[in-house]
């Protein structure tokens, strides 16, 4: 028995239980009207809804929500209508309209009652103009947008009804907006529909531009320039609004590339070592999160909206040391050697990539949402999702987090000076080697938080990280190598471009203008947007 055929059983008995005993003679009247919903057409379960909604009796609303699901029934033989209970080859019988158990019957016995989305519909419909006029605020304003959303002419005689009873202003907001949109339908006088212009254009967006459009089309020439000169002030808004969605999109992507890039512009500022590796931390990292979100689901379901909150650590520890263990065992030896440093991290990136594979497969893993990372929100003409904003927020603080180490830690001083000046950092006792392993652990297990946070928005393959590290690469030459706020500026102002250019050239022109752009851009400012500054740096 499915929740909402058990709501609405509930409803009809505790209807039953209300109902006084001079209102019997209505249960008489009621139940022919309820069983006229099976015979004949969908044009003639039309004119059986129209009459239980003439009868104005609450108990119709379970009825016609129970049938918009599907789960009314008729029996074959006496042709009653009934709600079921139970499942399997024996079905228990309800009365919709007194609640009464009928007895079981073989479910061979019972049909159900048809309905097509036209007929559904109707039913929307149905139950706002039976709910317009309840007790309860949510459920007339939820009749109020269910009349709004269909816009059927027909219902405007039961909104005025509405308005004029309606104290709550929001409610009475939505009444008259939808009032307004059935007028532009009706055969109104002309100052009725300029009246109702700016209430439907004060809905906004691509709806109120649809209302509008169709309007129009059917408007007096008097009428027409108004409707003109709104549609067209909607449709400057919504260039306005486009341009901001996409400038957040650049944001969204540009955040994304934040965190793939800024640990290779740790490792490739510090250390000169051309990382091709860096996407399989990343990748390392979305598989963490898979493997602890599994763990979870198994043993602890309850704990899955933390699974995040304890991935991250894990992530981090587990690049970090992965890095340090790259480092130490390979990288170190290839110093000052660019081409064999690129083809050895390229090689541990096969090995690395062909190891998950073997591990968990070649194919997608689930990494889910947390609650509080579903969903999405409308702000004023954006859309927002909350995974892509809860990104941009974690991006920041790793960003600010990072500068904080690079700033005000022993660490931090040290990497710095061996950035500027290798040679004379070694001088003053700093020992380059553990700065090395240090640097390239950090770089390494930023990147693994990175994982982390795309695993919510991009598939966790063993091809993850490829798919970031040309970008990351990009992000860092253009913002300046090994400048943490060139890394910030190069990502955004590359998200941002990249979006923009989207609609236009589509998504592969669009980054193949991007990198030609960086090309000529890097020939006249070789280090970056943000040099660095040091001695052996501007040698």
């Amino acid at each position: 028995m499915t929740f909402s055929r058990l709501l609405a059983t509930l409803v009809v008995l505790l209807g039953a239980l209300l109902v006084p005993a001079h209102a019997q003679t209505a249960d008489t009247t009621l139940s022919p009207l309820v069983d006229a919903l099976a015979p004949g057409s969908f044009k003639d379960r039309e004119t059986a809804i129209a009459a239980l909604v003439a009868t104005e009796d609450l108990r119709v609303v379970p009825l016609l929500q129970t049938l918009a699901d599907g789960d009314l029934y008729v029996g074959k033989t006496d042709a009653k209508v009934v709600f079921i209970t139970g499942s399997g080859a024996t079905l228990g019988r309800i009365d919709p309209v007194t609640a009464a158990e009928l007895g079981e019957v073989p479910k061979a016995d019972l049909e159900k009652v048809k309905v097509n989305n036209g007929l559904r519909r109707v039913i929307r419909t149905a139950i706002g103009q039976l709910t317009l006029l309840s007790d309860d605020p949510a459920t007339r304003r939820s009749a109020a947008q269910s009349i709004l959303r269909d816009a059927d002419p027909a219902n405007l005689e039961l909104l005025d009804s509405g308005i004029s009873a309606e104290a709550d202003p929001a409610i009475l907001q939505v009444m008259q907006t939808a009032r307004a949109v059935l007028t532009l339908k009706t055969d109104a006088t002309l100052e009725d529909k300029t009246a109702a212009l700016p209430l439907v254009s004060a809905i906004g967006g691509r709806d109120a531009l649809t209302l509008l459009t169709a309007a129009l089309a059917n408007a007096p020439d008097e009428l027409k320039p108004a409707i003109q000169a709104s549609i067209d002030g909607l449709a400057r808004d919504r260039a306005v609004w486009d341009a901001a969605q996409n400038v957040w999109y650049g944001i969204s992507l540009g955040s994304v590339l934040l965190l793939a890039a800024i640990g290779l512009a740790i490792t490739f500022g510090v250390m000169g070592v051309i990382n091709m590796a860096h996407g399989e931390m990343v990748m390392l990292g979305a598989y963490t999160t898979f493997v602890v979100q599994e763990t979870i689901r198994r043993y602890s379901p309850e704990l899955f909206d933390y699974s995040l909150a304890i991935a991250l650590p894990l992530a981090f520890l587990i690049t970090a040391l992965i890095g340090i263990a790259i480092e130490r065992g390979i990288i170190r030896w290839l110093y000052g050697r660019a081409l064999e440093t690129l083809l050895a991290t390229w090689g541990i990136s096969l090995i690395l990539q062909q190891s998950v594979r073997s591990i968990f497969g070649p194919t997608n893993r689930l990494v889910g949402n947390p609650s509080w990372m579903s969903g999405s929100f409308d702000l004023g003409g954006l859309s927002i999702t909350w995974s892509r904003l809860w990104i941009v927020i974690f991006a920041l603080v790793v960003f600010v987090t990072l500068l904080l180490v690079l700033k005000r830690t022993a660490l931090g001083l040290q990497m710095r000076a061996v950035t500027q000046n290798r040679r004379m950092a070694s001088a003053m006792g700093i020992r380059t080697p553990f700065v090395d392993a240090m640097t390239f652990g950090l770089g390494s297990g930023v990147a693994g938080l990175a994982g982390v946070a795309l695993s919510q928005i991009d598939n966790v393959s063993p091809n993850l990280g490829q798919g970031y590290i040309i970008d990351s690469f990009m992000v860092v030459v253009f913002g300046g190598v090994g400048n943490l706020w060139g890394t910030f500026v190069g990502a955004l102002t590359l998200g941002i471009a990249n979006k923009f250019l989207e609609p236009y050239v589509g998504a592969v022109l669009g980054k193949i203008l991007i990198l030609v752009l960086i090309i000529l851009f890097i020939q006249r400012r070789p280090r970056g947007l943000f040099a660095l500054k040091g001695r052996s740096v501007e040698a």
